[in-house]
């Protein structure tokens, strides 16, 4: 079954590409590349394989799902990470998101770091996560202009962490 993580690998170079190019992960790339996945594991394993499948869909889109609900990313996002899951299973898809966000902080602070008003996005953010742990209020909307990056950016290098760690 080493084959699903290649051609997930390669699902993932088309949605980077499409990702880079206009920040958007289409319908048509994620909807029948999941549906795909869960056919080919019950094809290959049966009952237990569309089940493997189906909770690695479910933790994927699930959690990415909770992320689009406070905004950090994109609906399209969420879907692509149903599209892991549904290829690589539970353990795998839950090892991609958690790379995956380690991977948009660190990209996430680069840009700080090298904008002009740092300094402040910085002491926002501070006070935001101080807040939230002092007064468990976090303010996720703020009027200022967001920082934002395609989230592909991360989710390539987790994968590829995903893959080291599980089998390298």
């Amino acid at each position: 079954m080493g084959w699903f993580y290649v051609i997930c690998g390669v699902y993932l170079l088309v949605a980077f590409v499409t990702d880079i190019r206009s920040m958007k992960i289409p319908n048509r790339l994620t909807l029948p590349v999941t549906a795909i996945g869960v056919v080919a594991h019950l094809a290959w394993g049966g009952w237990r394989g569309m089940w493997f499948s189906l909770a690695g869909f479910a933790v994927g889109f699930g959690m990415l799902f909770l992320m689009y609900v406070i905004g950090a990313v994109g609906a399209g996002d969420v879907k692509l990470f149903g599209g892991i899951g549904a290829w690589t299973g539970f353990t795998f898809g839950i090892h991609v998101i958690i790379y995956s966000i380690l991977y948009a902080g660190l990209i996430g602070l680069v840009i700080l770091l090298f904008r002009k008003d740092e300094s402040m996005r910085i002491r926002t953010m501070m006070f935001n996560v101080f807040g939230f742990f002092k007064l468990g209020s976090l303010k996720l909307v703020s009027h200022e202009k967001t920082l934002k990056f395609p989230f592909m950016l991360a989710v390539l290098p987790g994968f590829v962490s995903s893959w080291i760690y599980m089998f390298g």
